[in-house]
């Protein structure tokens, strides 16, 4: 790779290393395995970075090599993924700074509910709570807009009934 192709590797790459953070957190249980599936995201990007294509969204691109390869993280190792306690931070934002004791409840609720679902309805639920669009979902986890509209809707209805 030239000089100019690592540049900007390395510049996208640090603009959205939160997708990389987000997704260890959401599929690691500990600080190592967090760690270690980070530098296997990193590692991933890097040996993709020649096939990306410049006219799509760094982003999604981005969030499908991650989301892939916490997937096989997570295969290859099922105790990580009963242990895993997703998107701690993020639900705490969610709640704000005067998260009230019944709040604080449901959240905990919450995260366990995510932490307990597969590995691809987890990668669903993290991109939907970014806001993300349905059309950049199912692009991001290779299947239709009408089946993440579909999930989603079963996955609200599973929290409604479950928490």
């Amino acid at each position: 790779m030239s000089a100019d192709t690592k540049e900007s590797f390395g510049t996208l790459l640090e603009r959205h290393r939160g997708i990389v953070l987000k997704v260890a957190r959401t599929y690691a249980y500990d600080a190592d395995d967090r760690a270690d599936l980070a530098q296997e995201i990193a590692a991933q990007l890097w040996r993709a970075y020649p096939r990306y294509d410049p006219e799509r969204t760094f982003s999604t691109w981005m969030y499908r090599i991650a989301l892939n390869v916490a997937i096989s993280f997570v295969r290859n190792d099922g105790r990580r993924d009963r242990q895993a306690v997703p998107l701690d931070e993020e639900l705490h934002d969610l709640a704000g700074d005067g998260v009230d004791h019944e709040k604080e409840q449901q959240l905990r609720a919450l995260r366990r509910f995510i932490s307990q679902l597969p590995p691809l309805d987890r990668a669903l639920m993290l991109l939907y709570l970014e806001d993300r669009s349905g059309r950049e979902i199912a692009e991001v986890l290779g299947i239709s807009e009408s089946n993440v509209t579909t999930k989603i809707g079963r996955l609200k209805q599973r929290i409604r009934n479950e928490i």
